[in-house]
C-alpha cells in the first residue's frame, strides 16, 4: 500500500467524523429547544403527615388489650405456628442455639442473654424483659420494633397468630408465668 492510499483512508475517517459532528451542530440549530432555568421539579412533600402517621402506628402497637389478645390465643395452633420459628429455633429444654437463640424459658426473660449466642449489637443493648407485650410487638415486624436487629422474619400480622405463638413460648418454660 502507497502512500496515497493511506492519505485517502485518514481522510475518509476524517471526513466521517466531520459529517457526524456537522450533523449535530446542524440538528441542533433546526430543532432548538430552550432549557429551563432551573432543570427539574419541585415536588413538596409534607414530613409531617409520615412522622404523624409513623407515630399513631407506634402507638396503637404499645395500646394492645394484652389481656384481650391472649384470650385469643391456642396452645395447639400455636405450636403450628411456630414451626414457622422452629427453622432457625430451639423450644425443647437444653436446645442449641441455630441460626437463632434457644427459646425455651424465654418468656420473661432479659434480652440478649443467652450465654453462647452471638446477638446483634441492638439486642444486646436493649434493657428490656421478654413480656408478653414486648413479644407481641417484637413478633409483629421484629426489624421495626427494635431497629437493627438481625431477625429477617417478615413478623406475625394476625393477633390469633402471635397470641397463640407466645401462648406456646410461656408453655415451653419451667415455670409458666400466668396469664394477664
Amino acid at each position: 500500500m502507497d502512500s496515497f492510499e493511506l492519505n485517502k483512508i485518514i481522510a475518509a475517517v476524517l471526513l466521517v467524523a466531520l459529517i457526524i459532528i456537522g450533523i449535530g451542530k446542524l440538528s441542533n440549530l433546526i430543532f432548538y429547544v430552550e432549557k429551563p432555568k432551573t432543570p427539574g421539579y419541585v415536588v413538596e412533600v409534607e414530613k409531617a403527615v409520615s412522622d404523624s402517621t409513623q407515630t399513631k402506628t407506634d402507638v396503637a402497637i404499645k395500646k394492645v388489650d394484652i389481656s384481650a389478645l391472649m384470650a385469643m390465643g391456642d396452645l395447639a395452633h400455636g405450636e403450628k405456628v411456630f414451626k414457622k420459628c422452629a427453622a432457625c429455633h430451639s423450644i425443647v429444654k437444653g436446645g442449641k442455639n441455630n441460626i437463632g437463640p434457644a427459646l425455651y424459658n424465654v418468656v420473661n426473660r432479659k434480652v440478649g442473654v443467652v450465654s453462647d449466642y452471638k446477638y446483634s449489637k441492638a439486642l444486646s443493648k436493649y434493657e428490656k424483659n421478654w413480656t408478653f407485650e414486648e413479644l407481641n410487638g417484637y413478633l409483629i415486624k421484629p426489624a421495626k420494633w427494635i431497629k437493627g436487629t438481625k431477625m429477617a422474619f417478615a413478623g406475625l400480622r394476625k393477633d390469633k397468630d402471635r397470641a397463640s405463638v407466645i401462648l406456646y413460648l410461656n408453655e415451653n418454660s419451667d415455670n409458666p408465668i400466668p396469664l394477664p
